[in-house]
């Protein structure tokens, strides 16, 4: 992660500078008050006094001012490093495929993007300075200590063994536990954005006393693991203040004694070297703060780089010469498992040529495939085996930004954003005019509710189109599609909350307003897809047949079966 820090590289050397000042003038402190009360209590002299103590008032503001500083440049370096590791790492959230951000989990990845990422930055902003000031303190103490007597630094030295042997122990147990706490954490977000996105769900099945239990169960769970570390880390502070105060009582017996035996030490020599052996020790107490927060943020650090070592599935293809045709798309022995191969092979043998222009509609039982194959087209998941060809070649050889530039897709399940109608429609074309949203709107069928809401197109959308319907949603959504510009346009079962007048309505507006785009529309309902040029059946993940409504309906069993059904049950009327 060192290269988010170069961009802020003379912020990183000024924080230190800055810093060592402070430090400077902290450890002259100590030295000023022996001299008040050595030379100017015992000695009662209150123009020494008054000098010296004028003295520590400007040293202690020229600290001040170097600490201010320091602690400005090191949080302008903390803060611009977060925020690029942040961007880096969203971008790279982006550019993962499905099969990899289901591997890791919405919950893991907020985690990541949000505490982790903080607890990294964090740790950067405290070494820039705690490091420099701890290591100062303690190397001016110990010369200080030695400048006023050998003895006493003889007394540090004893208690210092001890003080690193605590902080040594402590952290070697706590380290382990603070990858676990970012993991309980995972769960919790995990359970929390499960159930804010399906809360409608819960409410439905009053399912609310079970949600709250898996949610304590995961919240017990990280505080169970935070308390065992600061529980940990609690016993470090008392023991490291014994030891320190053991060594200002040998600080004190050792000065009394040298105070009556050797009139080189002074009274105000004792106090000094009191204030600079626990400015010593307690600088080795904020070390072991610091490494504590370097522990954790190492944890944090490696679940990060995780996602940035991460390269994406989907990898662009090499650049082509422009293709001659447009709009056509092609599967030739296409075989389909997903990763981890769990539910076997989705897809099997799928050889089929859909021409530009053509309306293709995709029937079939649920779980035969037919998402999956559309799926396959913008390269969400890649085929296992065969090829699946746009405008005559290979999507694998497409970048996948030039690839998707080609396809308008709308989801089988609606997805909107918090902001307003038009925004939404406007997606995929944010430079669309105020005509085109309406005409897409009008063949959409969304035109009549629009305008029919309190503030028209302007009208907002709450999180996740709560505020809509879902017949008004899946409109929405199908007016974004027509919107962007495409060769290719695929429905994704994205009709099934509309009435069939509406449907049909859609249907004709779509003939007429998008002539030339080819369409591929998955349905379950035969009044869906009876008018497409050509319909494919499929069963198990291969091709069942393939022909006009007229002629499936003589030649193929199973089109028969799902038309008979549909009658009987007054889907098809």
């Amino acid at each position: 992660m060192k290269k988010y820090l170069k961009p802020y590289w003379i912020f990183c050397v000024l924080a230190p500078l800055f810093m060592v000042g402070e430090v400077c003038m902290d450890l002259l402190q100590p030295d000023l008050m022996a001299q008040i009360v050595d030379k100017g209590v015992l000695a009662h002299d209150v123009s020494r006094i008054l000098s010296v103590g004028v003295k520590m008032i400007l040293f202690t503001a020229l600290g001040g001012l170097s600490g201010v500083l320091s602690g400005v440049f090191a949080n302008i370096a903390s803060q611009g490093f977060g925020n690029d590791l942040r961007k880096d790492l969203f971008s790279r959230i982006m550019s993962l495929s499905f099969q990899q951000t289901d591997r890791f989990t919405t919950g893991s990845l907020v985690t990541r993007l949000s505490n982790d990422t903080t607890q990294v930055q964090t740790f950067i902003g405290l070494a820039i300075r705690g490091f420099v000031r701890n290591i100062v303190m303690f190397f001016g103490g110990v010369v200080m200590l030695l400048r006023l007597s050998p003895r006493f630094a003889l007394v540090a030295a004893c208690g210092l063994p001890f003080v690193g042997a605590t902080v040594v122990f402590f952290m070697k147990k706590a380290s382990p536990l603070f990858r676990v706490v970012q993991e309980k954490l995972d769960g919790v977000n995990n359970v929390m954005q499960e159930n804010v996105a399906g809360a409608r769900v819960v409410k439905a099945y009053v399912k609310e006393d079970h949600e709250l239990g898996r949610f304590d169960a995961a919240n017990d769970a990280l505080c169970a693991t935070n308390l065992r570390v600061q529980t940990l880390l609690a016993y470090m502070g008392p023991c490291m203040n014994i030891v320190l105060n053991l060594c200002v009582v040998g600080v004190i017996l050792v000065g009394g004694i040298t105070v009556k035996t050797d009139g080189g030490v002074t009274p105000g020599s004792v106090m000094a070297a009191i204030t600079y052996l626990s400015q010593i020790l307690m600088g080795i107490g904020f070390m072991a703060n610091i490494f504590q927060t370097f522990t954790r943020a190492k944890a944090s650090a490696e679940r990060v780089n995780e996602v940035l070592r991460e390269s994406p599935a989907i990898a662009d293809g090499a650049e082509k010469e422009t293709e001659t045709q447009t709009g056509t798309v092609e599967f030739r022995g296409v075989s389909f498992t997903y990763p981890g191969g769990a539910g076997g092979e989705v897809l099997h043998g799928i050889d089929l040529r859909i021409r530009k222009g053509e309306t293709l509609a995709v029937i079939g039982a649920t779980g035969c495939g037919k998402s999956t194959l559309v799926q396959l087209i913008p390269r969400f998941y890649d085929a296992t085996a065969g090829q699946v060809l746009v405008d005559g070649r290979d999507v694998r050889d497409y970048k996948t930004e030039e690839l998707r530039k080609k396809i308008s897709f709308v989801m089988q399940k609606t997805e909107l954003y918090s902001r307003s109608i038009e925004e939404n429609i406007r997606w995929g074309k944010p430079d669309a005019s105020p005509e085109e949203t309406k005409a897409a709107a009008a063949a959409a069928q969304a035109d009549a509710f629009i305008c029919d809401a309190e503030y028209g197109y302007y009208t907002p959308v709450t999180e996740g189109g709560h505020s809509l319907s879902g017949g008004q949603k899946q409109r929405i959504s199908i007016a974004r599609a027509l919107l962007k510009p495409h060769e290719i346009l695929i429905f994704d079962d994205s009709t099934s909350a509309l009435d069939l007048k509406t449907e049909a309505a859609l249907t004709k507006a779509l003939r007429e307003s998008d002539p030339n785009a080819t369409k591929i529309i998955v349905a379950q309902r035969i009044a869906t897809v009876q008018h497409a040029d050509r319909i494919l059946v499929m069963e198990n993940g291969s091709v069942a047949a393939i022909g006009a409504h007229e002629e499936l309906l003589r030649t193929s069993p199973i089109y028969q079966d799902i038309y008979a059904s549909q009658l009987r049950e007054g889907g098809a009327a």
